[in-house]
C-alpha cells in the first residue's frame, strides 16, 4: 500500500462549527491540509496549505498536536492517507482559492447530507465530537 503524508486541520469556528473543504473535480469532503514535502514539518506544511487554499495565515505554534491517523485515501485509489492532525481556531473569514472549489462549516450532528471522505468520516469528525462534549 503506498502512503501519502499529509498535515491537516481541524479548524474550529467563533461559533464551534469546523470547516470541510471539497477539491476540484472530487466529491468527498475533508479537512483542509495536504501534502508534507520533502523536508518539510507537518505543521509548517499545514500553514503552507491553509495559506494556499483558504488564505488563512496561522503561525505553526498556534497549531495543538491532535495525532496521528491513517485511512483509505479518498481520491487516490490504492493509496492510504497518513495525517498528522492540528487544531486551529480561527476567527477569519476563509476564501477558497487553489484546487478548492468548495468549503462548509459543520457541526457535529449536521454530515448526513455530505460525502465525506473516509478519514474524516471515521477518525477526524468522531474526534471532533468528542471534543465538543468534552
Amino acid at each position: 500500500m503506498k502512503v501519502i503524508r499529509i498535515a491537516a486541520a481541524l479548524l474550529i469556528g467563533p461559533d464551534g462549527r469546523t470547516l470541510l473543504v471539497r477539491k476540484r473535480g472530487t466529491q468527498a469532503f475533508m479537512q483542509p491540509g495536504g501534502k508534507i514535502d520533502a523536508g518539510e514539518t507537518a505543521v509548517n506544511a499545514l500553514a503552507r496549505e491553509l495559506h494556499e487554499e483558504l488564505g488563512l495565515c496561522v503561525a505553526p505554534e498556534q497549531a495543538q498536536f491532535l495525532g496521528e491517523f491513517s485511512a483509505p485515501a479518498a481520491n487516490e485509489p490504492g493509496f492510504e492517507v497518513n495525517c498528522q492532525l492540528y487544531r486551529l481556531d480561527v476567527a477569519h473569514d476563509v476564501k477558497p482559492a487553489a484546487e478548492i472549489e468548495e468549503v462548509v462549516w459543520v457541526d457535529a450532528g449536521d454530515v448526513n447530507h455530505l460525502h465525506l471522505a473516509p478519514l474524516t468520516r471515521d477518525s477526524i469528525l468522531p474526534l471532533y465530537r468528542s471534543l465538543q462534549t468534552a
